[in-house]
């Protein structure tokens, strides 16, 4: 008599929000890809946001990301929300806050999913929704000594 199968329809799905974080240290994508690691996904996409040296027509020389205390639980509510209305597999974000230099990266977000098509749509929904909603505000300096707050109330 042999052993019966297990049946792993009985086991629960994985979390698909895989890593949610706000820091102030410099974001690492490597940590992003490893953290949707997932022999079941056909497609991963990724999404890069970094500081440029421009905006507006003016020359960036300094930035500063600030995060209401409420931004992680938010974040954290964008990603679930994006796993239930999209086909995905995984979802992660992480952005970063405090004071950052031109070319450091300032957010990432990934998605995975069996199919490249719904990953794509994913990612697109996340970053969209993360910079719509998530209370994570940019204090830029510009080369005339002129500032900017941008995503405040």
């Amino acid at each position: 008599m042999t052993d019966p199968v297990p049946d792993s329809s009985s086991e629960p799905a994985p979390d698909p929000v895989r890593l949610v974080d706000i820091r102030d240290t410099p974001l690492d994508v490597t940590e992003v890809v490893d953290a949707l690691g997932d022999d079941g996904a056909g497609g991963l996409t990724l999404f890069i946001g970094q500081v440029r040296d421009h905006d507006g027509g003016k020359g960036v020389t300094a930035l500063d990301y600030s995060a209401h205390p409420t931004a992680l639980a938010r974040l954290e509510d964008v990603c679930r929300r994006v796993a239930e209305e999209h086909d995905v597999r995984g979802v992660a974000a992480v952005h970063r806050v405090g004071e950052l230099r031109i070319g450091d990266l300032a957010v990432v977000v990934a998605t995975t999913a069996a199919h490249r098509g719904d990953a794509f749509a994913a990612s697109r929904a996340l970053i969209d929704t993360l910079k719509a909603e998530v209370p994570i505000w940019k204090h830029q300096v510009f080369d005339d000594r002129t500032e900017e707050w941008v995503g405040t109330p």
